[in-house]
């Protein structure tokens, strides 16, 4: 890859992030074809961290692999599992590996996942991780402890901009930046003149914002997002749209739609760039890349 995803960022074209899924258990094949698909298509790659609570490879060894292979690792860091001494290390341990990108999540409820009975620690939170992030590029440790050698990371977060009610939203946003956020991806949007106010308040912040696009494979699906995850909102709409797809074509609609909003975006330059997540259809990125104009 040509150029840093930090490079990119500040570069003012418009960003393409995309989402790689570690397995659970060390069958990687299907993960290193995808790695290898995505990695010259996008300015970078998320590596998610036992997303959903349900535990699977972690993030850096994957990162590793896709720095490897030449692309550019997104190192996602939830505060779920380990408390400010282990996630510290682990920045260290990447950033001398290479990986510099890091996105700071809180992370999910252990009660979502496939280990109910374990013990969450959320010793940091989205914010403090980021705050964390930005002492050690300072040099010191949360705990104010001088380093040998200090990092520098490009650092990131995420907001929710379809949240209802949207204020506890935009103010943990403003925290975040003002922690050290760099970049921001945003939760899955599907009403982008909602999207478009969000925007204007965003664009009062020195801050890349990246619209977060889920695939969606069926009416059905976004039927059950409405209805069971926090801050998404698919417009009746767009399920009508995937409800009238023809039979046994509902996930190339999804992919029309995802690859329409994405050139809206870019075109009416909304926002800086974007997240793209198809949760197990990675292999369908460039398709709606394809159906953005973008390659």
């Amino acid at each position: 890859m040509a150029k840093s995803f930090k490079e990119a960022l500040e570069s003012g074209k418009f960003v393409i992030t995309a989402e790689v899924g570690p397995p659970k258990g060390v069958d990687i094949e299907e993960m290193k074809h995808h790695i290898e698909l995505l990695k010259d298509k996008v300015d970078g790659l998320n590596v998610t961290d036992n997303q959903s609570s349900v535990m699977r490879i972690s993030t850096l060894p994957v990162c590793r692999l896709i720095q490897e292979a030449g692309g550019e690792p997104i190192l996602q860091m939830t505060c779920r599992d380990k408390n400010r001494i282990a996630l510290q290390a682990e920045l260290l341990g990447a950033y001398i590996l290479g990986i510099k990108n890091v996105l700071c999540l809180t992370g999910d409820y252990v009660t979502v996942g496939d280990h109910v009975d374990a013990k969450p620690v959320f010793d940091l939170d989205s914010v403090l991780l980021l705050k964390a992030i930005s002492g050690l590029e300072q040099g010191k440790d949360f705990a104010g402890n001088e380093l040998k050698g200090s990092p520098a990371f490009c650092k990131g977060a995420i907001v929710t901009p379809e949240a209802n009610p949207i204020e506890p939203q935009l103010i943990k946003f403003e925290k975040k930046i003002k922690a050290g956020a760099e970049f921001i991806q945003t939760q899955a949007i599907y009403d982008l003149d909602n999207f478009k106010k969000f925007m204007k308040y965003a664009r009062k912040f020195d801050v890349k914002i990246m619209a977060g696009i889920v695939l969606l494979v069926s009416a059905g699906m976004a039927r059950y997002m409405n209805a069971n995850v926090p801050g998404i909102f698919v417009p009746k709409d767009l399920i009508d749209e995937m409800a009238g797809a023809e039979k046994g074509k509902a996930l190339e609609k999804g992919i029309e739609i995802a690859g329409r909003m994405i050139k809206t975006l870019k075109d009416e330059k909304i926002c800086d760039g974007v997240h793209i997540m198809a949760i197990g259809k990675e292999g369908k990125v460039p398709d709606i890349l394809a159906a953005a104009g973008l390659i």
